[in-house]
C-alpha cells in the first residue's frame, strides 16, 4: 500500500496522539498540541505531517519553521523541545516524511532541517548517503526508572546528592503542587537571568499550562512561606518530565533545587510514574554535572541535519565562544530589563 502524506488538522489530532502514545519512540514532544503551542506563543508557522496507509496513521513528523533576523532560518522538529524527528511504524513511512522535510526546507528557503532524534539512525551510512548529517557530541539526556517506594527512590540517589536532599528537608522546606505558572515565571526569570540566558515570556508558560492542562503541573518549593524554587512538569505514559525549572539566589544555600527535584520524583511516583526524564543538558555544563550527581547516566542525543548547499550545522548554544560576551553582559542586566528584552530574543533560539 502506497504511503500518503497528510497535514495535521483538528480532525486528525486525536489519532495522531494515539499513534504517538502507542509507538515506543513516541515522546511527549511529538504530541499534536505542540503545534498550537509554538504558533500561539512564538508566532512560528508549523508544518505537522503524518503518513497514512490504508486509512491508518503509520508515521508522524512535527515541524516548525523558526525564522528570525538574529538567528537565521531553520525547519526544526521540534523547537523548544528535547526530542523530535519522525516516529514511524515502518521505514517507508519514515523515508517519506524525511523526504518531505527536505522538500519543504527547499521550498521555504530554510538553511537547514533539524530532526531531534533521541536514538541514533538505524543506518548511519544510509543516513549520510541521503544527505543527513548526525551530531551526537553536544546534547545528552538523562532518564532513569523510579519505583513507587519513596525509600528505594531515595536510596538510589548517590550519597552526596542524597545528603543535599535531606538538607532541604531539615531546613523545613515544603512543596506545593498546582498550576501557578505566574509564580513559576517569577522564579524562573530570575534563575535564567543569573545564568545569562534570555527568558521565555509568561505567555508561553500560560499557553503550555492551557494546552497540556491534563498532563502538567507546577511544583513550587517554599521556605518559610516564600517561593524558593519552582518547576513545570509534564506527564506522558508512565514518565514524568520536569522541564522548565529554576531557583532564586537563596535556593542553593537552602538546598532548594535539590529538594525540589526530590519532591517532583516523590509526587510523580505516587501518581504512578515509573520513569524520571531529567531532560537534556549540554556536555561540560553545570546542569550536566547536577543531573549526573543524581545517579543518572547520560545518553547521547542524535540530532540530524539536512543542509542547504554551502550551509553549516546551526550552532546556537551558549558554549559557542561568540556568545560569551553576550552571556556575561546579560547576567548584569536588571531583572525587569532582562524580562522585557528576553522573549523577543528567545523565540529564535528554538
Amino acid at each position: 500500500m502506497a504511503v500518503k502524506l497528510r497535514p495535521l488538522d483538528d480532525a486528525s489530532a486525536s489519532a495522531w496522539d494515539a499513534f504517538v502514545t502507542a509507538m515506543p519512540d513516541g515522546t511527549f514532544f511529538h504530541r499534536a498540541a505542540w503545534s498550537r503551542v509554538i504558533t500561539a506563543a512564538f508566532g512560528h508557522r508549523c508544518h505537522y505531517m503524518f503518513a497514512e496507509q490504508d486509512g491508518a496513521i503509520t508515521g508522524v513528523l512535527p515541524l516548525a519553521h523558526v525564522r528570525t533576523r538574529l538567528f537565521g532560518n531553520t525547519l526544526i522538529s521540534t523547537p523548544f523541545c528535547v526530542y523530535g524527528g519522525p516516529v514511524a511504524a515502518d521505514r517507508e513511512s519514515a523515508a517519506a516524511l524525511e523526504a518531505h522535510a527536505e522538500t519543504l526546507r527547499a521550498k521555504l528557503g530554510a538553511t537547514a532541517v533539524e530532526l531531534r532524534d533521541r536514538r541514533p539512525p538505524e543506518d548511519d551510512r544510509g543516513a549520510a548517503a541521503d544527505g543527513w548529517q548526525t551530531r551526537s557530541d553536544l546534547y545528552v539526556t538523562f532518564r532513569r526508572p523510579i519505583t513507587g517506594d519513596d525509600d528505594r527512590n531515595m536510596k538510589a540517589i548517590p550519597r552526596k546528592q542524597r545528603a543535599m536532599v535531606r538538607k532541604g528537608i531539615q531546613n523545613g522546606l515544603v512543596s506545593v503542587c498546582n498550576s501557578d505558572v505566574a509564580g513559576l515565571h517569577r522564579v524562573y526569570a530570575e534563575s535564567v537571568r543569573n545564568l545569562g540566558t534570555p527568558v521565555f515570556s509568561r505567555r508561553y508558560f500560560a499557553v503550555l499550562a492551557e494546552m497540556f492542562a491534563d498532563c502538567s503541573d507546577v511544583v513550587t518549593i517554599l521556605d518559610d512561606g516564600q517561593p524558593l524554587a519552582a518547576v513545570m512538569n509534564f506527564y506522558f505514559r508512565d514518565e514524568v518530565l520536569p522541564y522548565y525549572g529554576g531557583g532564586t539566589a537563596q535556593a542553593r544555600q537552602r538546598a532548594g533545587n535539590d529538594f525540589m527535584y526530590w519532591e517532583v520524583m516523590r509526587r510523580a511516583a505516587a501518581r504512578g510514574s515509573r520513569l524520571f526524564d531529567f531532560g537534556r543538558s549540554k556536555l561540560g555544563t553545570g546542569a550536566f554535572a547536577f543531573k549526573h550527581n543524581w545517579g543518572f547516566e547520560p545518553e547521547k542525543l542524535h540530532y540530524r541535519f539536512h543542509l542547504a548547499p554551502g550551509a553549516a550545522i546551526p550552532d546556537l548554544n551558549p558554549l559557542n565562544p561568540k556568545y560569551r560576551l553576550f552571556i556575561a553582559a546579560w547576567k548584569r542586566l536588571p531583572l525587569a530589563v532582562a524580562n522585557l528584552l528576553g522573549p523577543p530574543i528567545v523565540r529564535g533560539l528554538g
